[in-house]
Formats: C-alpha cells, sequence, structure tokens
C-alpha cells in the first residue's frame, strides 16, 4: 500500500512541476515590460462644419511590439486654435492589438460660441484674419496613458499644424 501511495506522489509533484512550469514560460514569454512605440499625430483635419460646432480629427499612431495588448486613454488633451484653448479631445478607453501598428482616432466637437468668444483679447480679429487667410493654426496638446497589469507609461502630445479652410 505504501508503494501506491508513494507512486501516486511522484506522480502527482511531476505533474505540479510541469504546470508550473508551463505557466513560467507562457507568462515570461510575453514582453509586458515594453510600452507600445509612439510615432506620430497627423492626420488633422476638419471633419464637419454645423451651424453650432465644427468637428475635429486627428490620428495617433502607434507601434506595438509585446506580444500582448494593453489600454491606452486619453488624458486631458486640448485643443488649441489661433493659441486659444477651444476645446478638450474625450474618448473612450482603447484596446491596444497585439504584435502590430495600430491607430488611435480622436476626434473633437468645438462649440462655435467658443471659437466666437470676444472676451478673449484679439481672439475674434485673429480668427477672421484666418478666414480671410483660408488657414486656421491647430494644435492637439496632452497626454495619452498606457497600462497593463499595473505597468503605465504616459506619451506626451503635441502637435500644431495649420488646417486650411475651403470657403
Amino acid at each position: 500500500m505504501r508503494g501506491q501511495f508513494t507512486h501516486f506522489n511522484s506522480y502527482f509533484l511531476m505533474k505540479t512541476k510541469l504546470i508550473l512550469l508551463c505557466f513560467l514560460v507562457v507568462f515570461f514569454s510575453c514582453s509586458v515590460n515594453k510600452t507600445p512605440v509612439f510615432l506620430k499625430v497627423d492626420d488633422i483635419k476638419i471633419l464637419t462644419v454645423a451651424s453650432d460646432t465644427i468637428r475635429l480629427g486627428a490620428n495617433a499612431y502607434f507601434n506595438n511590439l509585446n506580444n500582448v495588448g494593453g489600454k491606452i486613454f486619453i488624458d486631458d488633451i486640448k485643443v488649441l486654435v489661433n493659441g486659444e484653448e477651444v476645446a478638450q479631445v474625450s474618448s473612450d478607453i482603447f484596446k491596444i492589438p497585439a504584435n502590430t501598428d495600430f491607430v488611435i482616432p480622436m476626434k473633437v466637437a468645438i462649440p462655435i460660441k467658443r471659437i466666437f468668444d470676444t472676451n478673449k483679447k484679439g481672439s475674434l480679429a485673429g480668427l477672421l484674419n484666418s478666414i480671410f487667410n483660408k488657414s486656421v493654426n491647430v494644435q492637439f496638446r496632452g497626454t495619452l496613458n498606457y497600462s497593463f497589469l499595473g505597468f503605465k507609461k504616459k506619451f506626451i502630445i503635441d502637435k500644431t499644424e495649420d488646417i486650411y479652410i475651403k470657403l
């Protein structure tokens, strides 16, 4: 009887070691310690113009070298038009695909009244000048935050581009 019990213990111990080894191989083969590579912010453009809002869009380009995904969320990205803050970008949490390039679309709705706010010195004159010149200076500025299993990284966004208005 004692021999069967010893055989069962050695089988159970070997099985436990094999499961633990498989778990460790899988766990350490995933490269979680690397963050996605921030490439650029580009494609700033006017999406739509309505009677009460202007919708702008931009794309943040990344490359994820990890075998696992993660999440990126937008944290306080401000939109400035001709140097004046007019809106903030808001977005849902973006799930990152593993081992690939990916794009995070950033969209913002700017109320027309914010652009024509004459309480700020010179903003109306600057905007009218821009309309006659057919361009406005748009800046996206803030941070994107990456997180996966407690590993965190901030990406600073600061992109300025002249947008041409088609009249």
